[in-house]
């Protein structure tokens, strides 16, 4: 093996002291993601696939430590994921945008009241959407897409809309 083979990148020490490493060329955000979902005790993902979350779902199942437990409505999910942090320590669901996201607000609001450490990861329109005034479907009709993210804000402790947003 070469001095950077994929599989020595992959077990170098990460900050966290983690066997991963996220300058690896073969490293995606969803493979981050599913990488720090399990240092950090999430080894059950709780979700509802839909068309913008389907790539990142993608990426979550390649990762073999990481279980992917379909659920059949986002509250659902939300819920299994508030008793999963009760029990475990952290949660995790992931749902697709706006439908999605508008649907699992209820579970992530009880999670916040309750000071539960559950993750919501709601999928997105690709970054060459916004500013296009384009209407997609799963959106309440209008061009812009950040009517999901003024709801969470309320009820969550952080959201991130995009690589250049972050809200504290």
């Amino acid at each position: 093996m070469s001095e950077n083979s994929p599989d020595q990148l992959r077990r170098q020490r990460s900050p966290s002291g983690s066997n991963y490493a996220f300058t690896s060329p073969e490293t995606t955000l969803g493979r981050h993601i599913a990488r720090r979902l399990l240092e950090i005790g999430v080894k059950d993902v709780f979700h509802v696939p839909g068309d913008f979350n389907l790539l990142l779902l993608d990426e979550l199942l390649a990762e073999p430590e990481l279980n992917l437990v379909g659920c059949c409505n986002e509250l659902n999910a939300g819920y299994a994921a508030d008793g999963y942090a009760r029990c475990k320590g952290v949660g995790c669901v992931v749902v697709t945008f706006t439908v999605g996201g508008l649907s699992v607000i209820n579970a992530i609001a009880g999670a916040y009241s309750e000071n539960l450490p559950v993750i919501c990861i709601v999928g997105g329109p690709n970054s060459n959407d916004y500013g296009t005034s384009r209407i997609l479907h799963h959106t309440i009709g209008l061009p812009d897409f950040s009517q999901e993210l003024r709801c969470f804000r309320t009820v969550t402790c952080c959201q991130l809309w995009n690589s250049s947003t972050v809200v504290l």
